[in-house]
Formats: structure tokens, C-alpha cells, sequence
């Protein structure tokens, strides 16, 4: 190995290029003819749901970094303004991907169905027109606050990702043109069904139309010379000073006002907007031009989500699923008698996450549970388990619940919860200060007659039931006292300062999780240079971590077979000569989004399975709680390891990394196709008949 640097830049790729390459397999997704209609138009309006994110959080901390002149490479050897140049690149052309998609593919087979888009009020036949100029002024004319801007009348703060008119007016005794701009009301329903022209076709328009067709009536005195819609989008990632904060709640809360306010970093309009009206945006919102995307077509395509859920159209879409019971578990029984009899392992959301449910609320009830605590990161709008945990606390029982305030997004919502539990009477823990807890876990102290036992639910994935119906995760229910002694040991750590000299069996970051992983495949080398069975399978959901590709990297110049199933970001190369020849990454994208974490090492013949919360990135290793925990039972490990092995052998969802960095699905020529998320759906309901015999009459069917 001498004279080889791994972390050498040329040997790795920029991040957030990295993303933009997992946003365009969502985009393919979109473009697959094989995939039903309305699925399409899902997966399309997620890569403008992403994109969104991507912009308020990644570029705009890319742009505080050029504009505080942060000058350092990433681990590509790219400096931020050269990130933000091939960002610029690389999404005007994502988008225009978007629009191509949307007008030539999907639209056309839209109308096909009897499903009509209307995207110009001109294309409206006089019977419609007449109807929506009347839901106009009875419904949304009440709603509407048109804003003129001249020397009394400042321009208005245009809210984050609100979707705006623009329009050039002028006054009738006055020769000279002002500007005036309407919020387009998010109160209102994007998507409005207009009476049928045909027989049998459902016609429908965007609000934006309705209001641009009648924005005259917002203007009386002037004459609109022109109208166009405008979004923009803003800086929305939270500063806070943690140290500072002498309440982080208050603090967030305070953050959180100003995130709608955050500095313009994208402008989208319609591209045929008047350059007198352009001009203006640009220079009130200060935009520079390549931060300006001109739409070929409605702007803010999330709104094919509400297209999607039209009544009627099922037969566009794939086949609903319904999470199948748990073998192991008898719902008939406590669930502590299940745990007590094996360890059990979840699979969501293939098997139902009712069990973690229940775990949670006969804790609640059971008179003797003795505490509960539990980490909660992302929690659902109306979290059944949070209400268990409020009962938990009303009944007497010792309550401990860390809420990470700083889970990006759900700050808000997490603030009501923490509020609610404290209420109750819960014992709440604002997270760590510096750190965000993202571990999955949670704990159950019951006193039995051979004395104290302590239940444990460890995950990959949040305490989130409507989430866990559409991400894959696994989970596990134990009373392992090892790993009971280590779940005490981890909350005593997270709620206040007592530090273990040792652990059993779990894992944490930051502290020990970065060195655990680099062992694991320090093993692997040494076990390759030895001429034994060396291998590594993981699956995760970004890998960028620049000292775990780097020996990566030295595994497989060793010899060490490494197979990585990444779903989104991932910094590795594959095919450089020497380096990572052994080293194969797949991207699955498919109905449900692939979350679990699973790490499989040979070790020489007596294979490791571990699972957990972190991915191989910076912040999981090294600025988050994190746990992973092992699957020791072999039952449980042939589980796991049949989980991996069907995604690798997947030929109909899987995107195959290429030497040259693209991405291409493995192909259908000549191949049976395997779709391995349709593959554990089968076996769920082919294990859940023995259990359930009310069996769904439509299953998934296999691919042709």
C-alpha cells in the first residue's frame, strides 16, 4: 500500500452532486413507463418536495459559507462557490428534466384517463370560465390581500416557499407602471375540479389560474398590463447557540419565526414572465441570475401529490398494502410474555408496527411497569405512543422522554409534544446541548417475581406510526439483561452525567461508534491479509464519511469483498484500479423508502450482523447520539441476512453505481425481475396467513 493515499480527493465525490444524483433516480422512477400513472406523478412531486429541502438547508449553508469567506474543500477537493457553480449546473438541468417529464410524458396520459390539467385559464370553455369566475368571488376573492408597492408601500416580505403573483399595473390617470404582488392563500385547496366538458372526464385547474383570470377584480383602479406567478425559497436552516440558550425550547421557538424570513436563495418563475416584472423580483429579492429557474409549467410540483389523491383513480396506482402481523407476537397475551419467550425481530413495513405500539401503551396500563423511557425524534401528527406515555405519567409510573427539539422540520411540532408530556407529568429532556439524539430506543422496567426485568425496543427507524407504513425499517424487542443494563446505562448518559466504564453489547456515538465500525473492518483486512473469508455487506442511507471510505478503500485493495446498498448520498467511487475493484454500491428506489441500517462482517466464518440509527456519515458518527446494537440470536441473523441478500439479488429497483459515477438500473434483458420490496410483501402475507386469516383478496403481483 505504500505511496497510495486513500483520502487522495479525486478518489471521492462531492456531496451534494451525490444528492442531486439520488434525486434524478426518484426522477427515473418518474419516467418508467413499467410504473403506474399516478405512482409517476409521485415520485415526481417528491423530487420537487427534495429539491425544496435541499435548497433551504444544504445550499443555503453552502451560500453562509461563500458569504462568511469559508474557503476550505470538502472531501472531493470542491470549495463552496465551486459546489454551488455545479449545483447550479446540475439542478437547472434536473428541473428542466422535471418539466420535460411532466408536459410530453405524463400530462398527455393524464388525459388519456379522462383526467384533464387544465395550465391556462384561456384553455377554459365559456361554461367553465363562468363557473370558476363565480368560485372566485365567492370563495377565494374573501381570502385574497393584493399588496401594492410604491413610496408609501414597502415591497412585502414574501414568505418561504408561498407561491405568489406578480403583476405590472397601470394607473389609469397616471402614465407609469407600479407593482403589486398576491399571495397565493395555502388555506385554500391548490387543485379545484371544474364542470365536465366531456362526458366522463374529470377536469381540473390550479388556484393560481383562477386568481390570475380574475386579478382585474384585485385592481380596479389600475389597468393590469400583466401577471405571472413567482416562488421563492429561503434560507431555512436554524442557527441557535446552544450554549447561550438558557431555554433551548424558547430559543427554537424563536428560531423557528424567523426561518420564513431567511435570505432568498431561489427564485422560480414562469418563464415567459414580462422582464420589467422580472427585473423587479430580481432586484427586491436580490437574486442573482443563476439562482433564477425559469418553469416551463406550474410552479411547485408537490402539488401532484393532492393529483394523486383523486377518488377514482386506483386502478393508476400500485396495489395498497396492509402491514402484516408479527408470528412471534399474540396480541391476545402482554407483549412482555412474547418478549420473555425470544427475542423478536420487526420489519416494517412489511409486519405491522402495531407491537411497538402496544410495547409502549401496556406499559402504561400494566400495574407493574415500574418507568418507561424512550428517545423520540420524529413522532407522528397524532402519536398514539405519545399519548401512552402522557397515561404512563398520569398512573403514577417513572417517565423519562428525551424529544430531540432539533429533529430539522419537526422542531415545531416536537415543541407541542414536549409541552404535552411535561403536562402530564413526564420527566422531558431537551436533547444534549451540541448534539442531536437520534438513537432509537426505548426502555421498560417492570418488576416480576424473579424480580426487576428490563424490556427493550431498539430501532433503525422513528417512533412514527404513519411513517413506519411507508419506510423500511427493523426493530428489535429483547430482555437480554446485557443489553438491559446498557439501555439503563444510555439514559442515565442522557439525563445526566454518569458515563459507563464498559458496555455489553451497544454501541454509541459519538463516543465509541466511529472506533466500533473502524475495528469491524480493520478485522476484515486482517482476516483478508490471512487468506480467510473476508467480507462486509451495509445498508444504509448516505455514506460520506471520508475515514470509513478510506478503509473502505484499503479493504478492498486487500482483498476484502464489500457490497454497500446506499439509497441516497454516496461520496465512494466504484471501479478505481486497485482501489475499489471489491466494491460494489446499489441505490434500491422503489414504493417505500428504504431507512433501515443493517452491517453484515464475515469474520472469518463467524458472520457479525449489527443494526442501528447511523449512517457512515460526519454527523451520525461524530455529532449525534447514536446506537447500534447486535443481532446475535441465529434465527433473527438468518432474518436479517435473507433482507440483504434479496436486495442484492434485486434486478427491478436497483440503480448499480458505474465507474464513470452515473447510475443505471441493473436492466430487464433477458433477467427475471426481482423487486425486492414486492418480494417482502409476498412473504409478510404468505407468513401472516398462518396467523390472520382475513387475508387481502389483492396482493402484489409478480412483474412481467
Amino acid at each position: 500500500m505504500e505511496g497510495i493515499d486513500f483520502r487522495n480527493p479525486e478518489f471521492y465525490v462531492n456531496r451534494e452532486l451525490s444528492w442531486l444524483d439520488f434525486n434524478y433516480r426518484i426522477l427515473s422512477e418518474a419516467r418508467d413507463k413499467h410504473i403506474p400513472l399516478m405512482e409517476r406523478l409521485k415520485f415526481l412531486s417528491i423530487t420537487a418536495s427534495n429539491l425544496d429541502e435541499f435548497f433551504m438547508v444544504r445550499v443555503a449553508s453552502l451560500k453562509d459559507m461563500v458569504n462568511a469567506g469559508y474557503d476550505k474543500a470538502d472531501i472531493a477537493g470542491m470549495k463552496p462557490k465551486e459546489q454551488l457553480a455545479a449545483i447550479n449546473t446540475k439542478t437547472h438541468q434536473l428541473v428542466a428534466q422535471q418539466y420535460i417529464t411532466y408536459n410530453r410524458s405524463l400530462l398527455p396520459l393524464l388525459r388519456k384517463e379522462k383526467l384533464r390539467l387544465i395550465g391556462r385559464h384561456e384553455d377554459l370553455s365559456e361554461k367553465q370560465a363562468g363557473y370558476l369566475d363565480r368560485y372566485f368571488m365567492d370563495r377565494i376573492y374573501p381570502v385574497l390581500t393584493p399588496m401594492a408597492v410604491d413610496s408609501s408601500r414597502p415591497f412585502p416580505l414574501i414568505r418561504n416557499k408561498s407561491l405568489n403573483l406578480a403583476a405590472l399595473l397601470l394607473k389609469k390617470e397616471k402614465n407609469e407602471l407600479e407593482f403589486a404582488t398576491v399571495q397565493v392563500p395555502s388555506v385554500l385547496p391548490r387543485i379545484i375540479t371544474v364542470p365536465e366538458d366531456e362526458k366522463g372526464e374529470t377536469t381540473i385547474i390550479l388556484l393560481e389560474e383562477i386568481i390570475e383570470r380574475n386579478i382585474q377584480k384585485l385592481f380596479s383602479n389600475y389597468e393590469v398590463i400583466c401577471c405571472h406567478p413567482y416562488r421563492i425559497m429561503r434560507n431555512a436552516d436554524l442557527t441557535i447557540d446552544e450554549d447561550e440558550a438558557e431555554d433551548l425550547l424558547k430559543e427554537i421557538e424563536k428560531q423557528l419565526k424567523k426561518r420564513q424570513w431567511g435570505e432568498a436563495i431561489r427564485l422560480e418563475i414562469e418563464d415567459n414572465m414580462d422582464k420589467r416584472l422580472l427585473k423587479i423580483l430580481k432586484k427586491e429579492l436580490n437574486m442573482k441570475e443563476e439562482d433564477i429557474y425559469h418553469i416551463n409549467g406550474p410552479l411547485d410540483l408537490t402539488f401532484l401529490m393532492k393529483v394523486y389523491g383523486l377518488p377514482g383513480y386506483e386502478h393508476l396506482k400500485t396495489l395498497s398494502y396492509t402491514p402484516q402481523p408479527v408470528k412471534e407476537i399474540n396480541m391476545e397475551e402482554d407483549i412482555f410474555t412474547s418478549i420473555r419467550r425470544e427475542d423478536i425481530l420487526l420489519y416494517h413495513p412489511y409486519q405491522t408496527f402495531d407491537p411497538v405500539v402496544a410495547f409502549v401503551r401496556q406499559a402504561a396500563k400494566d400495574k407493574d411497569v415500574l418507568a418507561i423511557k424512550q428517545t423520540l425524534y420524529r413522532v407522528s401528527g397524532n402519536s398514539p405512543i405519545i399519548a401512552s406515555l402522557a397515561e404512563a405519567a398520569e398512573n403514577g409510573k417513572q417517565v423519562s422522554v428525551l424529544v430531540e427539539l432539533k429533529a430539522r422540520f419537526d422542531e415545531e411540532n416536537n415543541i407541542i409534544w414536549a409541552k404535552k408530556l411535561e403536562k402530564a407529568g413526564c420527566h422531558v429532556i431537551y436533547g444534549l446541548v451540541g448534539l442531536k439524539t437520534h438513537s432509537k430506543i426505548t426502555l421498560v422496567v417492570r418488576k416480576e417475581e424473579e424480580g426487576i426485568r428490563r424490556y427493550v425496543h431498539l430501532g433503525t427507524g422513528n417512533y412514527n406510526d404513519a411513517t413506519a407504513k411507508l419506510y423500511t425499517d427493523m426493530g428489535l424487542l429483547t430482555c437480554n439483561p446485557l443489553i438491559g443494563e446498557d439501555a439503563t446505562a444510555v439514559f442515565n448518559m442522557l439525563s445526566g452525567y454518569s458515563e459507563p466504564k464498559s458496555w455489553n453489547k451497544l454501541s454509541l456515538a459519538p463516543l465509541w461508534l466511529r472506533d466500533k465500525f473502524i475495528s469491524l473492518i480493520d478485522r476484515e483486512i486482517q482476516n483478508a491479509k490471512e487468506g480467510k473469508n473476508a467480507y462486509i455487506i451495509a445498508k444504509m442511507n448516505s455514506l460520506c464519511d471520508l475515514e470509513i471510505i478510506a478503509k473502505l478503500y484499503e479493504a478492498s485493495y486487500e482483498g476484502v469483498k464489500i457490497e454497500l446498498i446506499v439509497r441516497g448520498i454516496c461520496c465512494l467511487k466504484t471501479g478505481l484500479p486497485k482501489l475499489s475493484e471489491h466494491i460494489s454500491v446499489r441505490s434500491i428506489v422503489g414504493n417505500f423508502l428504504e431507512h433501515a441500517r443493517i452491517f453484515c462482517f464475515a469474520n472469518g466464518g463467524r458472520e457479525e450482523i449489527y443494526m442501528g440509527s447511523a449512517d457512515w456519515m460526519p454527523r451520525n458518527l461524530d455529532r449525534r447520539v447514536e446506537i447500534l446494537f447486535p443481532i446475535e440470536d441465529e434465527n433473527l441473523k438468518k432474518k436479517v441476512r435473507h433482507v440483504l441478500e434479496v436486495q442484492l439479488a434485486d434486478t427491478a429497483k436497483a440503480h448499480i453505481l458505474q465507474s464513470d459515477g452515473s447510475y443505471e438500473k441493473v436492466g430487464r434483458r433477458g433477467k427475471v425481475m426481482l423487486n425486492s420490496q414486492e418480494q417482502f410483501c409476498k412473504e409478510a402475507i404468505e407468513e401472516g396467513k398462518n396467523i390472520n386469516k382475513e387475508i387481502p383478496s389483492r396482493v402484489f403481483q409478480p412483474m412481467e
